[in-house]
């Protein structure tokens, strides 16, 4: 089975942490694609991100850093590589500063998936559906 939705970095580390902070309808999307037994997809710079803002302390994490990264290995989670066409739907996104954002964005369209995202200039972007 083929995932449906990626999600962002944020959204993925609240489920893991602390679920109350999604939104009622990321939660619906979420626990709809578990019962369905879909794999959830990730962007494999989400994984650096995690590692470098959890070591940084900037996650909050009430949980160990290597805790939350061996939970990504579960098979819930597809980790989608950064491509050659990834990179190059990259480069169109302008209006993403952060280059991290512009790889989950680029992955999402490339994947034609819905990305499940709480990032407000994502959001406002309109360069992929979101689930908010």
């Amino acid at each position: 089975m083929l995932p449906r939705l990626l999600l962002d970095t944020h959204i993925v580390v609240r489920w893991l942490t602390n679920a109350k902070k999604l939104s009622r309808e990321q939660v619906h999307v979420l626990e709809a694609a578990v019962r369905r037994a879909e794999p959830i997809a990730l962007s494999a710079i989400s994984l650096l991100e995690i590692a470098v803002l959890g070591s940084a302390g900037k996650l909050g994490l009430k949980v160990a850093l290597e805790e939350l990264l061996e939970d990504l290995q579960s098979p819930v989670f597809q980790i989608l590589p950064l491509t050659y066409e990834v990179a190059a739907e990259g480069a169109s996104l302008g209006s993403l500063r952060d280059p991290a954002d512009r790889a989950i964005v680029a992955t999402a369209r490339v994947q034609r998936l819905r990305l499940v995202t709480s990032d407000h200039r994502i959001i406002e972007s309109k360069l992929v559906s979101v689930v908010v």
